[in-house]
């Protein structure tokens, strides 16, 4: 059995992941992700204020792991943009998500979103940083500002829908992301002949 030496703060914001992916925010609760880990609810307290500290840390660790980390990760290789653009592919769909609860989480923060004022600023100030992000990569690729903004939110978008659509086996979602940033970076060759 773990105990509150053995289980970090992390270890309870990536269960109180798995549990909002599963049942959505109202099955973010103290006792239950302590069952889920194994350990008495005394130890939450350990880590966290109480339900409310939880939620706020799990969002900015969210925006912190899946967002910020992601971008340095990406800027750390010192490649074209148009190869910046595929490793930001590539990590926005590996396995890294898996200890969150898999492809459904990013859904399920939207849907908490919906309803939770504080879930809201802060999935809009992630999808702004990420919508920025790429667009500053396509801009490097040699799109016009404009045209930059417009593929940034189509490939943002089309992350977005193909993450619920793969969840059901509707869509490859690494293929078909790197099938649409390909025909993006066409249009780009293209537009400059």
């Amino acid at each position: 059995m773990a105990t509150k030496d053995t289980l970090t703060s992390d270890d309870w914001i990536k269960a109180a992941f798995r549990a909002l992916t599963e049942g959505g925010v109202q099955a973010i609760r103290a006792e239950a992700i302590a069952r889920d880990l194994n350990v008495s609810k005394g130890s939450f307290y350990w880590h966290f204020r109480d339900v409310p500290d939880l939620k706020a840390q799990m969002l900015s660790h969210w925006a912190r792991e899946a967002t910020e980390a992601i971008i340095a990760e990406v800027e750390s290789h010192e490649v074209p943009a148009d190869k910046q653009l595929r490793l930001l592919v590539d990590s926005a769909t590996n396995d890294r998500n898996l200890a969150y609860g898999g492809m459904l989480t990013e859904g399920a923060i939207r849907e908490w979103a919906r309803f939770d004022a504080a879930a809201a600023t802060i999935l809009k100030s992630v999808d702004e940083r990420r919508i920025a992000y790429v667009a500053d990569l396509l801009g490097r690729c040699g799109f016009s500002s404009i045209r930059s903004r417009s593929g940034a939110n189509a490939l943002y978008g089309a992350l977005i829908g193909l993450e619920a659509l793969a969840a059901g086996g509707l869509a490859d979602l690494r293929g078909d992301l790197l099938g649409l940033l390909e025909t993006l970076l066409r249009s780009c060759d293209a537009g400059a002949e």
